[in-house]
């Protein structure tokens, strides 16, 4: 009698009332992460990720407003979202403004990957000689926490008034962030991987492409974007300080200009474009590549 109850209760519709309680990898495949093939629709995609920031905005938009129109300050210490929006069509009629823009962004990609290339090998050499480790580790902790606009004017009394200054801080400030993301991430690989690496032969750089940066990755991926955010402040603080009609303007050079001429409509638009930069880079470079090792790694339930 037993059996057959229990016979039932298996053998139901799947559409039944009491299917719905499921467990384990049955729920994560019904909640659309079984090997990537639940995508959300485009109305999710709006709802979960497009109009929750577009609400903020117009939120902040709002306030800002209201300030304005409460005469909470004088209008020359906050401009109203209408006069920083003519100021960001008066340099777009100009044609300036993508020049502002391209400026700062192709300095900092460029400067960025030179840190990639330096803060990379210099991360993989510190986690894995210990003697490298206990010489240069602290030192690179240390200079993490330096402020990057501390490099400012020795860079500038060493190099001048060009864009090799530009580089160097760029670079001061961004390869301890990524060496020091990579030595996180070595220091996280399970000794197991290491173990059976070097049971099937993976030893030496062997050993280091195929089982040590792989697993390492979630953490150097993290200092990457730290390194980038790193570059990113860098170039700016180098921008505001340091000007010369060599080196263009730039968005840093912009806020330093809207300073200079006591037009807080362009201080605002400088700082609302750094802002929008730093966002852009990291939804169309950084959040994609980070979905994809989660989703590799079995880590991201839903696209």
């Amino acid at each position: 009698m037993a059996s057959t109850e229990t016979s039932t209760r298996l053998n139901k519709d799947p559409g039944s009332e009491g299917d719905g309680d499921l467990a384990g990898l049955d729920a994560l495949e019904t909640a659309g992460g079984g090997g990537g093939t639940g995508r959300p629709g485009a109305r999710e995609v709006l709802v979960r990720k497009v109009l929750p920031p577009l609400i903020s905005v117009v939120l902040v938009l709002a306030v800002w407003q209201i300030l304005v129109w409460a005469k909470v300050t004088d209008s020359y210490k906050l401009p109203s979202p209408g006069a920083v929006w003519g100021e960001l069509s008066d340099a777009w009629t100009r044609g300036k403004l993508l020049g502002y823009i391209w400026t700062s962004v192709s300095r900092g990609l460029f400067g960025f990957l030179l840190a990639l290339v330096i803060g990379t090998p210099l991360g993989l050499l510190v986690s894995r000689v210990r003697f490298v480790r206990a010489a240069i580790g602290p030192i690179l902790s240390g200079l993490q926490s330096l402020p990057s606009v501390a490099w400012v004017p020795p860079a500038v009394l060493w190099l001048g008034l060009n864009s090799p200054m530009m580089y160097a801080v760029i670079l001061l400030g961004a390869v301890p962030s990524i060496a020091n993301g990579l030595v996180s991430g070595v220091d996280q690989v399970p000794p197991l991987y290491l173990r059976a690496g070097r049971t099937l032969g993976a030893t030496g750089l062997r050993g280091t492409w195929h089982i040590v940066l792989p697993a390492a990755l979630p953490g150097y991926l993290a200092g990457l974007k730290q390194g980038w955010a790193f570059s990113w402040r860098s170039l700016m603080a180098a921008e505001i300080i340091a000007s010369s009609p060599d080196l263009g303007i730039g968005l840093g050079q912009l806020l330093e200009n809207g300073r200079t001429n006591s037009s807080m409509s362009m201080v605002f638009l400088a700082i609302f474009l750094i802002l929008i930069v730093g966002i852009a880079i990291d939804l169309l470079i950084f959040s994609p590549l980070e979905r994809r090792v989660l989703r590799t790694r079995g880590l991201l339930v839903r696209s």
